[in-house]
C-alpha cells in the first residue's frame, strides 16, 4: 500500500466534501458534515491561513483524507479525516506519524469523541495522552470528548 502526503490541490475538495458527508463518519467524529458553500468557504479561509499545516492523505493514487495542524483558542491542534472506505487499515496511525514529524510545535493538542475508539487509539499510537475531558455542544446535542496532548513536558 502506497500511501502519501501532499500539498492539497483544488481537484481534492469534492473528494474531501463527498467524505465529510458520510453519515458513519460523521457519527464517529461528532461534527457535523458542511453543506458545499460552507464546505468550500472553510477550505478556501484555511488554504489561505498560513499558520495552518495542510495535507491531503493519498492511498494508492486515490485520495484518502486529510490531516491538518492549526492554531485556536491559544493551543496548536492537530486533526484529521479518512474517509470511510480506507478504514481498518492502518492508515491514520501512519499519516498522522508521518505528520507529526513535519510538525516542529509542542505541544499539540487533538480533540477526540470519546466513542471514537479507533480514534483515540490512533492517537495513542503516536504518543498523545489524555489530557482532560470535556462536553460540547455539537448540532442538536452535547458529546462527551477527550482532550489528548503531545509533548506537554514533565
Amino acid at each position: 500500500m502506497d500511501v502519501q502526503l501532499r500539498d492539497v490541490a483544488d481537484a481534492d475538495l469534492p473528494i474531501l466534501f463527498e467524505q465529510q458527508l458520510d453519515a458513519e463518519s460523521v457519527r464517529m467524529s461528532a461534527f457535523p458534515a458542511r453543506d458545499r458553500d460552507a464546505f468550500m468557504a472553510h477550505w478556501s479561509k484555511i488554504r489561505a491561513d498560513e499558520t495552518v499545516i495542510l495535507r491531503t492523505v493519498v492511498v494508492d493514487g486515490e485520495v484518502a483524507g486529510d490531516v491538518v495542524c492549526w492554531d485556536q483558542d491559544g493551543e496548536r491542534l492537530v486533526g484529521y479525516w479518512i474517509g470511510r472506505p480506507f478504514w481498518g487499515r492502518g492508515i491514520a496511525t501512519r499519516v498522522l506519524a508521518e505528520f507529526l514529524g513535519q510538525v516542529p510545535e509542542r505541544p499539540l493538542h487533538a480533540h477526540v469523541a470519546k466513542h471514537n475508539l479507533g480514534s483515540i487509539r490512533v492517537l495513542e499510537k503516536c504518543g498523545f495522552t489524555v489530557a482532560r475531558e470535556e462536553i460540547v455542544s455539537v448540532g442538536d446535542g452535547d458529546i462527551e470528548e477527550l482532550v489528548m496532548v503531545l509533548g506537554a513536558g514533565p
